[in-house]
């Protein structure tokens, strides 16, 4: 277990075949979809060659892209930036190229079986990441209170830790069917997954993780309530996620996307700039050899200033070097709150609910700052206790969790000397990059009296604020309670029979229209919807052996509540 306060035990799995993120709410398995031989569908002929707007150029647009050029048709992806979105890896200046900073997405979960569908297509390692107490994290400290605790495990915990983990347990068994429902997940049983989940969603849609923890009799106790938000699961402290919906919590335990991280060895963008570069086999209608780059002429086209509709049924793109140019159907990808501020668009292009359900999206802030070391100082034992000199650490002090990335002694290293969210992250908004590294090496002394970082480093340190990128404005969606039938306007928007007419054409897609947001799963999972819905609208269809999400969609469809 990868926990500092551990979930619940995971049963053995079947060999090749890990729990998955396909759940609860639309439980369709991606990943047989993609590895099916048959492939994702056909057009009719005289569709082959057919202009695509994909909009946005990090993971979900460039998958989307990548799928409807295989189909036939010409994604023609716009992007304002660079390729990559929040799989944003940054190198330092001065120092060696594989010395990288994960500002995005940095550990991904095996239960992203469609993710690692592409991340293997492509080439990419990956190497077990270093959270707290993960079987590959040398140790742990856990500090609070001006309490520092040193472990390799979670049994060398103190026994809270211990009484705090059983607490979570017994919640989940209690109110929330755990056991149950992770079984169903893995044996890919649907019809157990909907029943249980479709029990628990009108229950849990107004309660906050802070209040279904309250609600639990073993969590009676204020201090252990405080502990748990402080050192959590998985990554470590959940505190900030409190005020958002528990149905958010729940959905990230059951799939195991908290457990069991991997990074991706040379840093994560390289997923979309392979994708971008790669060649697929048997396409459909462009020659061998085509890829998305060779489509392009060797890079996206600029990014989106307007957004309308045009007569008869078209969305017609205003770039911001000011062209214009108008396509059949079109695929957002980009966070849905540029469509609020960063681009002019018409009304017309979605039903007044769904605006009303991007409005509502509530984004988390999250901020990280890196600095590059001359080499891994912290595997160095204390000569006086025989501990490692530093340790991955969880702390109440402003940096919350410090994580130690490298293990070759003779090669320079990377610390993420703090990852935080939410209010943790606004706390860092007005300071500048050396005032926050000043800040964090003043906290790390506190816990770490005899140990001086800063003669380790060797190079500029980088950060990023989320909330502060203006093409982002947060790090990913967290729903509130009650903005469950905002979320299910959002993902089931691929289903656009159900639409007017006048709505149909523009798809979205992104991990922030994803149920189990913040995770890269979502952003694949939801590009494959959108995929069908544009295959759908062209008038194509899939092969009878491997069905869509849309051609399986009323059998699975996620819960409706009533208004």
């Amino acid at each position: 277990m990868t926990s500092a306060v551990p979930t619940a035990i995971h049963h053995d799995e079947p060999a090749g075949r890990p729990i998955t993120m396909f759940g609860p709410d639309f439980p369709f398995a991606y990943d047989d979809f993609l590895a099916h031989p048959a492939g994702l569908g056909s057009l009719p002929a005289e569709r082959h060659g057919t202009e695509v707007a994909v909009i946005g150029g990090g993971l979900s647009g460039i998958v989307a892209a990548y799928e409807l050029m295989k189909l036939g048709l010409r994604p023609v992806v716009h992007e304002i930036a660079e390729i990559g979105g929040r799989l944003r890896t940054v190198r330092f200046p001065g120092c060696p190229d594989d010395l990288v900073a994960e500002m995005g997405a940095m550990r991904f979960p095996p239960a992203s079986t469609a993710l690692f569908h592409y991340i293997d297509k492509v080439g990419l390692e990956t190497t077990p990441f270093p959270n707290p107490l993960a079987p590959g994290t040398p140790s742990t400290v856990v500090d609070l209170k001006g309490e520092s605790h040193y472990a390799r495990t979670a049994d060398e915990l103190p026994a809270v830790f211990g009484k705090v983990a059983a607490a979570w347990d017994s919640t989940l068994s209690e109110q929330a069917a755990f056991a149950e429902m992770q079984k169903a997940i893995r044996d890919r049983d649907t019809k157990t997954i909907k029943r249980l989940w479709n029990e628990l969603v009108p229950r849990l849609d107004n309660q906050t993780f802070y209040g279904f923890l309250c609600d639990s009799p073993a969590f009676a106790s204020f201090r252990d309530r405080e502990i748990f938000g402080q050192v959590g699961f998985g990554t470590g402290g959940w505190d900030t996620d409190f005020p958002n919906s528990i149905l958010e919590i729940l959905r990230v335990v059951y799939t195991g996307a908290d457990d069991e991280h991997r990074s991706i060895t040379g840093g994560s963008r390289q997923l979309p700039l392979r994708l971008w570069e790669h060649a697929p086999e048997n396409l459909a209608f462009w020659p061998a050899g085509t890829s998305l780059s060779t489509l392009h002429g060797g890079r996206p086209n600029p990014g989106v200033a307007r957004l309308h509709r045009t007569a008869p049924n078209n969305i017609t793109v205003t770039d911001t070097e000011g062209r214009i140019r108008t396509y059949p159907a079109a695929v957002f990808t980009a966070q849905s709150w540029m469509l609020l501020s960063k681009i002019e668009c018409d009304e017309a292009l979605f039903p007044i609910d769904h605006w009303t359900a991007i409005e509502r999206t509530h984004y988390m802030e999250s901020s990280k700052v890196f600095v590059p070391v001359d080499r891994p100082f912290w595997l160095d034992k204390d000569p006086a206790t025989g501990r490692d000199t530093m340790s991955m650490t969880l702390t109440d002090r402003m940096p919350r969790g410090t994580y130690l990335l490298g293990d070759d002694p003779d090669a320079p290293a990377v610390i993420c000397l703090s990852y935080t969210w939410a209010d943790d992250s606004l706390k860092w908004l007005p300071l500048s990059v050396s005032e926050r590294v000043e800040v964090m090496l003043q906290s790390l002394r506190e816990i770490y009296p005899g140990v001086d970082v800063r003669r380790h480093i060797i190079g500029d340190p980088v950060t990023v604020s989320w909330e502060a990128e203006p093409h982002f404005m947060g790090a990913f969606k967290a729903n509130l309670p009650g903005h469950y039938r905002y979320q299910h306007r959002l993902f089931t928007h691929f289903m656009q029979d159900r639409l007017d007419e006048r709505h149909r054409g523009l798809f979205l897609a992104g991990d922030d229209v994803s149920w189990t947001a913040g995770w890269a799963e979502g952003a694949v999972q939801t590009a494959l919807n959108a995929v069908w819905g544009v295959l759908h609208h062209f008038g194509g269809e899939t092969d009878p052996a491997n069905p869509g999400p849309g051609d399986v969609y009323d059998d699975i469809a996620p819960v409706e509540l009533p208004d």
